[in-house]
């Protein structure tokens, strides 16, 4: 899913901002974050990008089973390290 400039726009800043809360506070999304940038060689802004799209997709899945968020079903690919 690629984020672009279309759509809601107030819904997109809303979904950046989730994101950027989640990197920076969920063990799940911090170590996605670290792997797209650290592994993957992605710029960080394209990182946030691309874990904005999974967010939307987590969220739609929630949506439609009706169930809580459950971290192991993020599948993080790598522990951090430094």
């Amino acid at each position: 899913m690629v984020f672009s400039k279309r759509g809601r726009p107030c819904l997109r800043r809303f979904l950046f901002m989730a994101t950027m809360c989640m990197v920076m506070n969920n063990p799940e999304f911090k170590a996605l974050y670290w792997n797209n940038v650290h592994v993957k060689k992605l710029k960080k802004m394209k990182s946030i990008m691309k874990l904005c799209g999974k967010l939307a997709r987590i969220l739609i899945g929630m949506a439609r089973r009706g169930e809580a968020y459950s971290p192991d079903r993020v599948h993080p690919l790598v522990p951090m390290t430094a």
